[in-house]
This record gives C-alpha cells, structure tokens and sequence, in this order.
C-alpha cells in the first residue's frame, strides 16, 4: 500500500536534529575558548612590563587590597589597580602584602610587584654622625636626614657616639638619638676599664670631656695621643689649659664653629667653658668624640710636652718650655707670610 502523502520523511543530516546536536556543543566551546583567551590575557598581563621607568622606593601603606594597588598606581609603579587587586587576590596564598617601603625594579610586572610586597626585605637608610658634632650639629644633621620622623630633640652635648647608623622608614629621630647614647655609653665604659694608671681624672665624664677637646685640636689621627699628653700634662701640673675650642664653644653659644678668627677679646668671655680663665676641664663635653679621641685621653703618648702650636704644614710643633713654645709659633708665622706673598 502507498504511503500515504502525511508520512514523515527521514531527516536528511542537514536537518534541524543535526543542527541542535551542533548547537548543543558549540556554546560549551565557544565558552572553553573565551575562558582560555581570558587565562592567556591574565597571564600576559601578569607577566608584562610595567610603566616604572627606573627603579624606585616606594612607601606602601597598611591597607586593604585594593588601597596598596591604587597606591601603586599613584606611584606609576603599576597600571589598572583594580586588575592588579584581583592578581592579588588570586595569588593570596603565596602570602600577605606588606607595608613598608620597597624598593621596585624597572618595568616590574605585576608577578615582580608581588613577590616584592610578599618577600622584599625594607629600605634601610642610613645616617653617619662624624666625629666632633656638637649638640646643635646633630640636630640638624638628623632634622635633614631622609625618612626619619618627630623632632629631633637637642641630645646631651658630648653624649652621641660618632657613628653610621641604619633606619628604616618611619624612625623616630628621638630613637637615633637613644640608640647614640646608648652606643656612647658601652663604648666609654669599655674603654674606661682598660684605661692607663695615672691619669690625672677619676670618672668616665671627664675622660669624655678632655676627648671632646682632643677631638676639635686636631684631625690628623696620629696627633691625638700627643695633644691628650700635652692637656694631661698640664692638669698634672694645675696648669690652665688654654685650649681654643672650649673658647670658640662658649662664644659660639654651643655651635662649636665661628665665621670668624677667633680675636684676644674672646680670651676673657666669662664662661666656665673659657679654659684660657678657668682652671681644670669645662663643666662638660664641647662636642661628640670619636672612639679615636676617648682612646687618645685613655692611653696618651709618652711625652712631657706642655705646649702645642700649629705647624703651617696641616699638624702640630710640640714642645716642653714655653720658649720653645713661641720659636715654633715664630716658625708658623713666618710660613703663613710666605704662603702670602706666593
């Protein structure tokens, strides 16, 4: 019997059951490749150069994800924080962000920007403190140093110990000063306890005050054992000790530099600090002495020389008499009138 004319016909494979059986594994595909292209941008972009033209420190603060990439971005460090958070976010587990500040490479991409906030150590700075400063000298050398903060309060004059000194961003001012101290006060003691019989001087104070004037004579090293006999020698003998530097701290008001030579009328200021009128060591240090100094005082050189002049050649004449004294200050003036007239 012929079909009848409503029969179906077979489909043909280009029909409407092939193209939904198309359809149904074309969209899992189509959203396999778009997640792929969006793993292989992520990935671009996670590796890529960033916009840092050369390295640079970088204060990052404590702060939400978010608030450390945008403070990236203000630092030109990185671009698109809010990517950049979600590179973050998804590499938590390789460990926290860190505030502090850091230091990032050139071009550092986000994979460097994050392995910097997670495993860089800090910026250490550094402040060197040399020999001589006086109180008011120090205060403005920390006021000016990079990275410190808080007032830099006037230390006790003579109490710092000469020194570098490592910080890291945020450090009080106030710390570096208690951390001089400190160091100060070990060393003297140290160097207290294996001091030389003898010595004209019974505590750590005074030691460091005669240093602190050694300190300003001279700064040729192998000078100042022969400067600290000179001024022993004289306390020895209840001689006055006529030093110009405990002269140019009391006119200087404690500045411990004149911009100006120092005039025979500043001999008799009425200051206990003008040994040229006041018998004995000043009432405290001028200045912060190097450990070469408190050394010089502690262990003198041999020598029984009371008098000491500049030389015109960069160092010192020493001798025992005064006339002595004044030939080699005869010397030295001819030597600056030569110096003159060439």
């Amino acid at each position: 019997m012929p079909p009848s004319s409503s029969a179906k016909l077979p489909e043909s494979p280009a029909g409407p059951s092939h193209r939904r059986r198309r359809a149904a594994w074309a969209a899992p595909l189509l959203a396999l490749v778009l997640v792929a292209a969006a793993c292989g941008f992520a990935l671009w972009r996670y590796r890529a150069s960033g916009p840092l033209p050369a390295a640079r420190a970088v204060v990052i603060p404590a702060g939400t994800t978010l608030e450390v990439a945008q403070a990236l971005a203000d630092e030109g460090v990185i671009r698109a924080p809010r990517l950049f958070a979600l590179a973050a976010l998804a590499t938590v587990r390789e460990g926290p962000l860190h505030a502090a500040e850091l230091r990032f490479p050139a071009h550092a991409s986000f994979a460097t920007v994050l392995a910097v906030l997670r495993t860089a150590p800090p910026v250490e700075h550094r402040v060197t403190i040399p020999e001589g400063l006086t109180a008011k000298e120090i205060e403005s050398l920390l006021t000016r140093a990079p990275a410190l903060k808080g007032p830099a309060d006037l230390p006790e004059e003579g109490w710092v110990l000469p020194a570098t000194y490592n910080y890291l961003y945020g450090t009080t001012r106030a710390s570096i000063i208690a951390r001089g101290h400190a160091a100060l006060l070990n060393t003297l003691a140290t160097l207290w306890d294996g001091r030389d019989a003898h010595l004209p001087f019974a505590t750590e104070d005074e030691a460091l005050i005669l240093a602190s004037i050694v300190e300003r004579e001279t700064a040729i090293p192998s000078e100042r054992p022969r400067i600290a006999a000179v001024f022993l020698n004289r306390l020895k003998l209840g001689m006055r000790l006529q030093a110009d530097p405990t002269v140019i701290y009391a006119a200087s008001d404690g500045a411990g530099t004149l911009t100006r030579p120092l005039r025979p009328a500043d001999l008799a200021i009425a200051s206990p600090y003008n040994t040229y009128r006041v018998a004995g060591l000043p009432p405290g240090p001028i200045d912060a002495p190097g450990i070469a100094a408190i050394t010089a005082v502690l262990h003198p050189a041999p020598s029984a020389a009371l008098y000491f002049v500049a030389d015109g050649l960069g160092g010192h004449a020493f001798s025992r008499t005064l006339s002595g004294q004044e030939h080699n200050i005869a010397v030295w003036q001819q030597r600056v009138r030569d110096e003159a007239q060439h």
